[in-house]
């Protein structure tokens, strides 16, 4: 916890130098606006190797102040088919037991000092504001001097959670344009993010990271959604199975009825 305060207070002054020295971009340079709404996850639930990188990085960068207070170790260990051997030297908290569910360490008091709020459980996040939500979430993450972390995100704005992840993505600041509306009045909207530091992964690898991440928490809102969906194609072959002899049965019973 203490090494994302510092990695706050660290974007803080590295976006507050970099805004105070970088360049206004040319306005040839202008291009269409980018739509991060429209930004899919496009996860696969079904990819056990996307879910077993998605537990880790949940681990690795996640559990430290996030919960999955409805899922167990075990549980999870044995859906993706997680070797005990990984499960206990990678994966379990210390002092906890593959049996405990998957907790975060952090105090409630300690996570109410430090952002003002506790941070959420991430069970059943997927299930309420769906995956396309969370990747978008992840991604927009970037540095406002403003802010008390140091960082803001277009997804949740005025969001109490640092960016965490900023070590991997890098440290990017949005940038807007004016646009006229009726009346003459001007509004800002967003146009594109500028990368001010590269962070420890390329574009391409940071997408898959956080996809593989999405993927996971999808997996945890609903951990037999490919079974239940799997099962779901038999049952409506069987529907319509039954449905024929149904209808065969009443053509017999009504054909001599004119």
């Amino acid at each position: 916890m203490v090494k994302h305060i510092a990695l706050a207070l660290t974007l803080l002054l590295a976006s507050s130098v970099a805004l105070a020295q970088s360049p206004e971009p040319a306005e040839s340079e202008a291009s269409k606006p980018v739509d991060w709404e429209s930004w899919r996850a496009h996860n696969a639930v079904s990819d056990p190797a996307s879910l077993q990188r998605g537990a880790r990085n949940f681990m690795n960068y996640c559990i430290g102040c996030h919960s999955l207070k409805y899922m167990r170790y075990q549980r999870m260990a044995d859906d993706l088919k997680i070797p005990t051997s990984v499960l206990q030297t990678n994966l379990l908290q210390p002092g906890a037991t593959s049996l405990d569910y998957i907790t975060s360490p952090m105090p409630a008091a300690d996570a109410q000092a430090w952002f003002g709020k506790v941070p959420p459980d991430l069970s059943l996040m997927a299930r309420s504001k769906s995956p396309d939500y969370i990747y978008q979430f992840l991604k927009t993450f970037f540095a406002d001097p403003t802010r008390p972390t140091g960082t803001d995100n277009l997804a949740l704005p005025s969001a109490a959670m640092p960016a965490v992840l900023s070590e991997l993505e890098g440290v990017k600041v949005a940038k807007y344009r004016e646009v006229k509306g009726s009346g003459g009045t001007t509004t800002k909207v967003f146009d594109h993010f500028e990368v001010l530091s590269p962070g420890n992964m390329t574009p391409e690898e940071y997408d898959g990271f956080v996809r593989d991440t999405v993927n996971f928490l999808d997996y945890v809102g609903e951990p037999v959604q490919v079974e239940r969906r799997s099962m779901g194609v038999w049952v409506v072959l069987f529907l319509l199975a039954l449905s024929a002899f149904a209808y065969l049965l009443k053509s017999e019973y009504w054909k001599d009825v004119h």
